[in-house]
């Protein structure tokens, strides 16, 4: 296929746009600035400017645009930005799909199980319930925007947790790990939907040829909370476990983000990904985990 990739600089982007190559499928790359090489073109979200025509040639289209929630604290300036950056990217691409006489077949767009918001004692799957807060409401927007695309084109919102891989949420874990700074915050007991990052990315590439539309959890099949999480890095680099971080000091320090990423309690499955055939490599934390270190 002729897979156009947006957000394809950014570490999820980065590790698909590794595989869909490995796998023969040719790859063009969306950048915000003049193209540097062949694989390259250039569009302006923010300003709704991109080639239609890229849009024609190409059989599926992947958006991971977005402005990083890891960015903290979340100012006033920054939730806009968080909003915006992914409407522009979402919005500019479906726009164009509907110019063109021929869409592409597949539209694979990020999304985030921030929509459930916190659900303590839930067990949470495609099919549950818009929860309530900051995040909730911009995935809410987020995949709502991605259905704007036309009828013809297959749309699938992957509904990712967090992701084990070099950079995202583990680049400032991994170094306080190694440092033994890491342990239970706020008790550990709440739920982190988690997935490695080789899944993920091969998660997205099954949904490119799948029959699936809609949501879609894309996140490990063990269910892990914080505690596990944590334990489990720390185990991978060797060091100990067990510095407390209390939710009076998250929540000092981080505010609504530290309630939203950090104390939320999501235990999501991927039950539709499980029930489409989707087989993981990583089938734990652990795994996860050992993964990630070993590649660093």
């Amino acid at each position: 296929m002729r897979v156009l990739v947006a957000g394809a600089s950014g570490m999820i982007g980065t590790e698909l746009v590794r595989q869909l190559r490995a796998e023969g499928h040719d790859v063009l790359r969306l950048v915000r600035r003049a193209p540097q090489s062949p694989d390259e073109r250039s569009w302006a979200p923010s300003e709704r400017m991109i080639d239609v025509g890229l849009l024609e040639e190409s059989d599926a289209v992947v958006n991971l645009s977005g402005a990083s929630l890891n960015r903290l604290p979340w100012t006033p300036a920054h939730r806009r930005r968080i909003l915006a950056s992914r409407l522009e990217a979402t919005g500019t691409l479906a726009d164009a799909m509907r110019q063109t006489s021929a869409p592409p077949a597949v539209f694979v767009s990020g999304s985030a199980v921030g929509y459930y918001g916190d659900r303590p004692g839930q067990t949470l799957t495609e099919s549950s319930a818009k929860g309530t807060g900051f995040l909730s409401d911009v995935v809410d927007a987020w995949e709502t925007a991605a259905h704007l695309a036309p009828q013809a084109t297959r749309v699938v919102t992957a509904r990712t947790g967090v992701v084990i891989g070099r950079g995202g949420a583990m680049a400032p874990l991994l170094p306080l790990a190694r440092a033994g700074l890491v342990g239970p915050i706020a008790g550990g007991r709440q739920h982190w939907p988690w997935v490695s990052l080789r899944d993920e990315a091969a998660a997205i590439r099954h949904l490119l040829t799948s029959t699936l539309s809609g949501p879609v959890n894309v996140v490990g099949p063990e269910p892990a909370t914080a505690a596990d999480v944590l334990r489990a890095l720390a185990t991978a680099v060797h060091r100990p476990y067990g510095l407390p971080l209390p939710r009076a000091a998250v929540s000092l320090g981080l505010g609504e983000a530290g309630h939203e990423l950090l104390l939320a309690d999501q235990r999501v499955l991927p039950q539709r990904l499980l029930d489409d055939g989707f087989v993981f490599q990583d089938t734990s934390v652990q795994d996860a985990m050992a993964q990630l270190v070993g590649a660093a």
